[in-house]
């Protein structure tokens, strides 16, 4: 099963407010979805982005595949980076 981690649509009309989640590739944007692991607002003056730094390293180490928008999210908190510097390590050990 192909897992991707991408945002899902909350909130009201023209008041969006988005979860983080870990899904199926196949189900729908709004669909089933496995695991959430975070949030982002981005109406409020300094969008808000709060994703648990754990789920996502887990997720991303099974071979979980961040969208654009999702994987730019999580390089500002700085996951994306601490996977790569993981990942390097784990090889230089190997």
């Amino acid at each position: 099963m192909a897992t991707k981690i991408r945002l899902m649509r909350a909130g009201r009309k023209k008041r969006p407010f988005y979860r983080v989640v870990v899904s199926d590739s196949r189900s729908r944007r709004d669909g089933a979805f496995i695991e959430i692991i975070g949030t982002y607002n981005p109406l409020l003056e300094t969008p808000e982005i709060k994703i648990d730094e754990e789920k996502a390293m887990k997720w991303l180490g099974v071979g979980a595949i961040p969208t654009d928008t999702a994987k730019s999210l999580m390089s500002k908190l700085g996951i994306i980076k601490k996977f790569t510097d993981a990942k390097i390590a784990a090889s230089k050990e190997a």
